[in-house]
């Protein structure tokens, strides 16, 4: 039976290193509005060795999703890993000039997304011999200045964290892992002047981060 990673928010970042990391082992399903880095993830998955399905959809949208776990079940029947990567970093304000637009895609991303994605994938995961979600946390909340960011995602967490704790002893198994500071276009939004040549790379991260699981 072929493994089937599900990777939404895999165009760049940690996500496109984890699904450069997971091949050939894993058939990726890579989700992420970009089409056009999706199609150069697709090459160096390719050059790899590997392959992959490209899924260019907003994981906001409940309709897309919905047809595109109902296509998972039909062509594979399962999925073993879901790596939940898609986030979005709003800038950073004070709380009192949080923008309202800011907050309602933060709100949507990060946190509406994820309670709706995770009852879609669930069935995918059980019907799988050992079906695993990952998400990946950054615990910025009540820090100044990240209220947006801060509190959806540790929004998402908390769910992470309730699905984690009902299905320990019945599975899918949820893991939360906390990835080291990388040179990503979000943590380049927080921390512009920063040196990024200190930071892990994320294809070392998706390495160390992989072998956890």
């Amino acid at each position: 039976m072929t493994k089937l990673a599900l990777i939404t928010g895999a165009s760049r970042g940690l996500g496109a290193a984890l699904a450069e990391a997971l091949t050939p082992g894993h058939h990726v399903m890579a989700v992420a509005r970009t089409t056009g880095a999706l199609e150069e993830l697709d090459d160096r998955i390719k050059a790899r060795g590997g392959d992959a399905t490209l899924a260019p959809m907003d994981v906001t949208d409940a309709g897309a999703m919905a047809h595109m776990c109902r296509s998972i079940f039909d062509r594979w029947g399962h999925v073993d890993l879901w790596l939940h990567c898609a986030i979005h970093a709003a800038p950073l304000t004070p709380a009192g000039q949080i923008d309202a637009r800011d907050w309602k895609k933060s709100v949507e991303v990060n946190a509406n997304a994820t309670a709706t994605l995770i009852p879609m994938v669930e069935p995918l995961l059980r019907a799988a011999p050992d079906g695993r979600a990952v998400f990946f946390d950054d615990d910025r909340a009540g820090q100044k200045f990240f209220g947006s960011y801060g509190a959806t995602k540790a929004t998402q967490i908390a769910l992470a964290r309730s699905w984690q704790a009902e299905t320990r002893n019945t599975g899918p198994r949820v893991d939360i892992l906390t990835p080291a500071p990388m040179p990503t276009a979000t943590r380049g939004r927080f921390f512009p002047g920063e040196d990024r040549s200190q930071l892990a790379t994320c294809a070392d991260e998706a390495t160390r981060l992989l072998a956890m699981l």
